[in-house]
């Protein structure tokens, strides 16, 4: 098996089966972190230490005849907002790291723990998770593996990059206005958003907690359905992950007990009758109007492929989608520079000049428009939920552009010149901004550089973005090799 670009559930099989051991794997991902992170500046933090002991007691566990779970023996990571019990939780900040370690993990680093997944360190981030590149003031940028020189996006983009680079197999970011699926796309990767309130954020650091989702990044549709599976519990802890909701999902744990797999079963993932290939009865529309306007031709591409590899030619317009991002900028403000307000007093010299700036300006804007935002999502919301009466998945690009320069600050786009930093976001906040559930697909560009294809579904049915992406997947349309 080569380490370097094996998929998490290859991994986690070849683990349980004996064909190599936990701590053989570890070492692999340690030696490939400790090679090409210096260039990168993915990691902030590496738990080696834990990440041995962790991987010596997974092949006890076989030894003994024990299955230690779906993610055995797999390395992962996490962006720096997780709590990591005896890492100290950054979020990007330098404020924070005067904090005193965390005492326990977050629900979702848990979750993998006890699935058998390797934590091997943390992340790098944009501050707070404020920001679409992951050029962090106090920490570093971070690198996209596929050109040194360009962005990872963010604000996930340590997360994203690890994963592209082949440092692990599988990692999780968070995803308030776009920090999952930005990355995602920028560095050619897989970057799932479920539904908001779907994982549990538990031990997470928000940002804006009527927007922040949490999520994984991966290879392969296998290994994202995997994990999502694994994440899945309800959590006190989270006050919107409380209930379990009864709507179908993707069973990774059925798959893997009834020895299926997401690629050559025909499982079921919808009324347990449906074939993994078959998406009869799955109606596939692209957005149009708003989300073909601002993406420069390679992201219109990238979209038409896709729509082509599943014969679409129906299109659909999200209503005032203009509107629901601008609503999503003053609602993600407010609550961010409400969460801040007593360390932008005391500390304002502290913070990266560009956030504590959103931040101040944040804290700024009328309650009144608070107000009226919130009651535009709800209008918002109405109006997508009528849209799914008629659709099951929308297709749209995940950014305008592929991944800019470092310290890029414009771009051009319908002959404008714009702000690089904020626009990167314009086809991914609007689907933040009413909780959908949706997953960045890789794909190639015309110019060299991966783009990404959003998924997009009615709440609670990921379900139907999975299997349209491992048809999209099983007939090489889209892929994530390692760079």
């Amino acid at each position: 098996m080569n380490l370097d670009s094996a998929d998490a559930v290859s991994i986690a099989t070849a683990v349980r089966q004996g064909k190599i051991s936990a701590v053989e794997v570890t070492k692999a991902a340690l030696q490939r972190i400790a090679a090409r992170d210096r260039e990168l500046n993915c990691f902030t933090a590496v738990t080696a230490e834990t990440a041995w002991a962790d991987a010596a007691t997974i092949d006890r566990e076989i030894a003994q005849g024990k299955n230690p779970g779906l993610l055995a023996g797999v390395p992962f990571a996490v962006k720096n907002l997780f709590d990591i019990a005896g890492i100290t939780t950054l979020a990007g900040a330098k404020i924070n790291a005067e904090n005193p370690p965390a005492m326990q993990d977050a629900t979702a680093v848990a979750r993998l723990k006890q699935a058998g997944g390797i934590l091997v360190g943390a992340l790098n981030m944009d501050e707070y998770a404020y920001g679409f590149v992951t050029e962090n003031f106090h920490y570093g940028a971070t690198h996209n593996p596929h050109d040194l020189k360009r962005v990872a996006g963010g604000s996930s983009g340590g997360s994203a990059a690890a994963v592209a680079a082949g440092l692990v197999p599988l990692t999780l970011g968070s995803d308030t206005n776009g920090s999952i699926r930005v990355p995602a796309a920028l560095c050619g990767v897989f970057g799932f958003k479920p539904t908001y309130g779907r994982l549990s954020r538990a031990g997470v650091a928000l940002f804006s907690s009527s927007f922040d989702h949490i999520g994984p990044f991966a290879r392969s549709v296998r290994d994202i359905a995997t994990a999502f599976d694994v994440l899945q519990t309800e959590d006190e802890r989270d006050p919107v992950c409380t209930k379990r909701l009864p709507v179908e999902t993707l069973h990774a744990t059925s798959l893997h007990n009834h020895a299926t797999s997401l690629h050559n079963h025909a499982t079921s993932l919808h009324n347990h009758a449906t074939s993994l290939h078959n998406l009869d009865g799955i109606r596939i529309a692209i957005a149009d109007d708003y989300f073909r306007k601002g993406a420069n031709v390679e992201a219109l591409e990238a979209v038409q492929k896709v729509a082509d590899a599943l014969n679409v030619a129906e299109y659909v317009t999200i209503p005032e989608a203009h509107r629901a991002r601008a609503a999503a900028f003053v609602i993600t403000a407010c609550e961010g520079a409400n969460l801040h307000l007593e360390k932008l007093r005391q500390r304002p010299q502290d913070f990266d000049p560009a956030t504590r700036d959103r931040f101040l300006a944040g804290a700024l804007i009328p309650s009144s428009w608070y107000i009226q935002a919130q009651r535009f999502r709800r209008w918002f919301q109405d109006r997508v939920r009528e849209i799914f009466q008629k659709v099951d998945v929308i297709i749209a690009p995940t950014t305008p552009i592929s991944a800019p320069l470092i310290e890029q600050q414009t771009m051009i786009l319908d002959g404008e010149e714009i702000l690089v930093r904020p626009h990167l976001g314009l086809f991914t906040q609007p689907l933040s901004f009413i909780g959908l559930p949706v997953l960045s697909v890789p794909i190639q560009s015309s110019n060299a550089l991966p783009l990404g294809v959003q998924l997009v579904a009615a709440p609670y049915h990921e379900e139907l973005i999975l299997r349209v992406a491992a048809v999209l997947e099983a007939r090489g349309v889209i892929s994530a090799p390692v760079v």
